[in-house]
């Protein structure tokens, strides 16, 4: 009887004793973007599938593969499902322990043992009992390891969450980069195409005597340097291909061929939705994987400090030992229970592991804070960029328009027989110039748009 009160003691402090620190998640500030024009953004928070913004049903099939075939995703898959399975366990430790068994023997036992002078006859013998254990966890070591194996699994989590905006990114930029690369090749195309007609009518003229050898060397030049350039753009085109195959869980023979065909990247022409950076902090996976890592390094400082403390296991057990024909019997039945206290005085090393603890509590949250300036420079830096992006694809897009109104005044002169033949394919190669550096511009603002919405993380749902 008198076990008992010291039992419900000694639970009622398990109960409320937890050492080391309580974690509180940091609270970092963040405001309006710098960059957010209201001409190029919106205030509204990206959404979690923002490839859907496009309206390209070829892209929304690309990515709805990816995320069901992509290697880095079921990898991702794994890890996390890994990391549930070790919560799990870390739990199970402060369960009440339940243990059954039952041993058969047939023996002679020993008269002497018994202080019997005589040889006893062999016979069978049982033993059978259940054992129940439940570790006290009186300073919370237990509570904290769950804190911890809680923390890194939605760390892990998270990092799926960052593996998913990574790939919906990388199907993106390889479809935009194999649209572009198509478009870019028939710019590059109609351009030889004039060079080449510029150059026949180059060496007729100098044929018939009226233009020199010297202008058909620096035609001819010009026909090699386009044609150059065409392997460029098929090299250019391939490499996205054989990339959007393996994102899809393909090999790279297997790209898909609609692509290949495919002459405009995707292009927002609306204002693109980045929110602020409040939301770009609550959004961003890699900034709660890092805040769960910080979380998850401060409960272990609670483990390492509750490891200076005894451990307490209470224990009961019953069971029957005996004769065979004895065992159920009250004469061979048993039953006991107490406590176990095992403590280790601690050591300059378990004072050590506290402080290393701590120390990479400190690191963690330095990390956090490191990855949460990261995340608003990378956002500053992608609209930044797009910004300035567009102002010179408007500026590009005016020479282009100047360019075609050249063109078209020239032809006209040349109708009327007040310019030459090669005043015109001038101009036409002027004009398809232009149209080729517009569409180098369109591509990269397709890119500047993919590297914002990763920058905003969206992607993961």
């Amino acid at each position: 009887m008198t076990k008992l009160p010291l039992l419900a003691a000694l639970l009622a402090i398990s109960a409320c004793t937890t050492v080391g620190p309580d974690y509180h998640p940091p609270a970092p500030e963040a405001g309006p973007f710098l960059g957010g024009d209201a001409t190029l953004t919106a205030a509204t928070p990206p959404p979690a599938s923002w490839w859907r913004l496009y309206d390209d049903a070829e892209l929304n099939r690309l990515e709805d593969e990816a995320r069901a075939a992509n290697l880095d995703l079921r990898a991702a898959a794994a890890n996390l499902a890994r990391a549930q399975a070790l919560q799990q366990e870390v739990d199970g430790a402060g369960d009440v322990r339940l243990a059954a068994d039952f041993g058969l023997d047939r023996a002679q036992l020993s008269g002497e043992s018994y202080l019997v002078p005589a040889q006893l006859p062999s016979q069978y013998l049982g033993d059978g009992g259940v054992h129940l254990a439940y570790q006290l966890d009186l300073f919370g070591r237990l509570k904290r390891a769950s804190e911890a194996a809680a923390a890194d699994r939605e760390s892990v989590a998270a990092a799926h969450d960052l593996a998913a905006i990574s790939i919906a990114a990388e199907v993106a930029r390889a479809y935009g980069e194999a649209c572009a690369a198509g478009h870019q090749r028939d710019a590059a195309q109609r351009i030889l195409d004039l060079q080449k007609r510029a150059g026949s009518v180059t060496v007729q003229l100098a044929q018939a005597g009226r233009d020199s050898t010297l202008e058909v060397t620096r035609v001819v030049v010009g026909v090699d340097q386009a044609r150059a350039s065409l392997p460029l753009y098929e090299v250019r085109q391939k490499l996205a291909l054989y990339r959007l195959a393996v994102l899809t869980g393909h090999p790279p023979a297997d790209f898909p061929r609609t692509v290949a065909e495919c002459r405009h990247p995707p292009r927002l022409t609306r204002p693109i939705p980045i929110g602020d950076g409040a939301s770009l902090l609550r959004r961003r996976p890699d900034i709660r994987q890092a805040e769960r890592a910080l979380a998850a390094a401060t409960a272990r400082v609670g483990m390492a400090t509750a490891a200076l403390y005894p451990d307490i296991t209470l224990g009961l057990g019953a069971g029957s030992t005996g004769r065979l024909v004895d065992l159920g019997m009250p004469a061979a039945e048993y039953w006991s229970l107490g406590s176990l206290i095992s403590w280790r005085l601690p050591d300059s090393a378990a004072h050590a592991r506290v402080s290393g603890a701590d120390a990479a509590a400190t690191a963690a949250l330095a990390h956090f804070d490191g990855v949460v300036l990261t995340a608003l420079r990378e956002t500053e830096s992608s609209l930044t960029v797009y910004a300035q992006d567009l102002g010179r694809n408007a500026a590009l897009r005016g020479a282009h328009d100047r360019a075609a109104e050249l063109a078209d005044q020239i032809e006209r002169l040349r109708e009327a027989g007040r310019s030459p033949y090669l005043a015109g394919l001038s101009a036409q190669q002027g004009l398809a110039q232009a149209e080729q550096a517009v569409a180098m511009s369109d591509d990269q603002i397709s890119a500047d748009q993919i590297t914002l919405f990763l920058a905003l993380g969206g992607g993961w749902e």
